[in-house]
Formats: structure tokens, C-alpha cells, sequence
């Protein structure tokens, strides 16, 4: 594929959802990986997808302020329980954490089971459209990120197991609607892995396997016509075994 200016208009807003999302996500995934609840980010943004199948089941127009509120509301509303079971049962918080992901996974796909399209919005929620971003959808995420970002460097572990979970949830309920659950969990987990045993300069090596994998996939899909999700997804893992197996 030749990448003339048509292609390049459809590449930057997809690359730069998905600098917004790097660099949300890897500080909080150093975090995820310290705590060691490594799939707290998969069951959050299924709840956050079950809330925006739920309203769409409702017939809510899938772009509005409703939708929008429905999404965030069940994902805080899981941060709030995520944030009760760790201090009530910590030991066992990640096989809770697993179980609401296939609880959240189940409802989604039975509120689906009727809608002629619902193969296709599962697809979306899972994989997402990151090359059907558009630059009117950029702005209100960078603000969005923004602030979070703000809350977690200026108020950091002041912020306590509650704000810790709320800035989650907020910060993947935007993720994946924007480029999918699949590269929202990638993005988190793989940099914050990738750099476990490298603590020098990990913030920047995170934000390096994370940026750099997004441009590759991003390119690599392009070039070969194939999906961007899974090309982003697979150019990450690379790069971050690339830097794990580095001195």
C-alpha cells in the first residue's frame, strides 16, 4: 500500500490515540504490575463496555452524553467493589478480579444474543477501530488524560487504594472505547513487564516499547492491509521482549 496523503490523514489520529493512551496507561501499569493485579484493567474495561452495551440495548444514541455516563458509572461503580474486595480480601483479589471479568464478559454477550449486529459490536469492544479515529475525538481524550495524569504524578500514592481505582476507571473507560480492550490491557501490561527487572529509566523505556509499538503496528497494517489492532498489539509484545531481553 502506498502511503500517499490519504493514508496519512486515516494514520495520525490512530497514532495519536494511541500516544494519548501510552501515556496514561503505562504509569498506571507500573502500578497494575507492583500491586499484582495484572487483569483489573480487563475487568474494568469489560464493565465499562458492558455499560455502553446496556445503553445501547436502551436505544441510546451510541455517541451521546448517556452513553457516555452509563460507561463510566459502571466502571467506577467496579472500581468502588474492586476497592472493598481488596481491602476485605486481599489474598484472593485477583481470582475476584477474574471472576468479574467473565461475569461482565457473559451479560455482554447475552445482551447481544438478539442484535443482529452484536458479533460486530463485541469485535469492536474487543479488538477496536483505532484507524477510524478521527481528530474531533482527540482533543476531549487529551484533556480527559490530561487531568489524570495531573491527579497521578502531583498527587501520586496520596491518592490512596480509592483514587488509585477511580483514575483507573476513568482512564480505561476512555481507552477502550477508543482503540479496544485488547490494546488497553497490551498497552498496560507489556511495558510495565517488559521493564520489571530494568528499574532504570523504566517510565521512559514504558513510554518507548509503547509509542514506538503503536507507529509500527499502525505502519505494518497499512503496508500489509491488515487489521491495526492485533499489528499494534503483536509490535508491542515484540518491542517489549526486544527491551526485556536487553542488558
Amino acid at each position: 500500500m502506498n502511503f500517499d496523503a490519504g493514508s496519512l490523514a486515516i494514520l495520525w489520529p490512530a497514532l495519536v490515540a494511541g500516544l494519548l493512551v501510552t501515556a496514561t496507561h503505562v504509569p498506571l501499569g507500573n502500578q497494575v504490575l507492583e500491586r499484582g493485579i495484572v487483569f483489573i484493567d480487563l475487568a474494568i474495561a469489560q464493565v465499562a463496555g458492558l455499560g455502553v452495551i446496556f445503553a445501547d440495548a436502551l436505544g441510546w444514541e451510541p455517541a451521546g452524553a448517556a452513553v457516555q455516563v452509563a460507561a463510566l458509572s459502571a466502571a467506577l461503580a467496579c472500581a468502588l467493589l474492586l476497592t472493598w474486595t481488596e481491602r476485605r480480601w486481599p489474598e484472593v483479589q485477583e481470582a475476584i478480579i477474574g471472576v468479574i471479568f467473565v461475569l461482565a464478559s457473559s451479560a455482554a454477550v447475552l445482551l447481544l444474543a438478539k442484535n443482529p449486529h452484536g458479533g460486530e459490536h463485541l469485535k469492536d469492544l474487543l479488538v477496536g477501530q483505532i484507524l477510524w479515529v478521527n481528530s474531533a475525538q482527540l482533543l476531549p481524550v487529551a484533556l480527559i488524560y490530561g487531568v489524570l495524569l495531573a491527579l497521578w504524578f502531583h498527587l501520586g500514592a496520596r491518592l490512596g487504594r480509592i483514587g488509585f481505582y477511580a483514575i483507573f476507571a476513568c482512564s480505561v473507560t476512555v481507552s477502550v472505547q477508543l482503540v479496544g480492550l485488547y490494546l488497553v490491557f497490551v498497552t498496560l501490561v507489556v511495558p510495565a513487564l517488559a521493564t520489571w527487572y530494568s528499574r532504570r529509566h523504566r517510565l521512559s523505556k514504558g513510554y518507548l516499547i509503547g509509542g514506538l509499538g503503536y507507529a509500527l503496528g499502525l505502519i505494518s497494517s497499512l503496508a500489509a492491509d491488515l487489521p491495526s489492532g492485533p499489528m499494534i498489539v503483536c509490535a508491542i509484545i515484540a518491542l517489549g521482549l526486544l527491551v526485556f531481553a536487553l542488558p
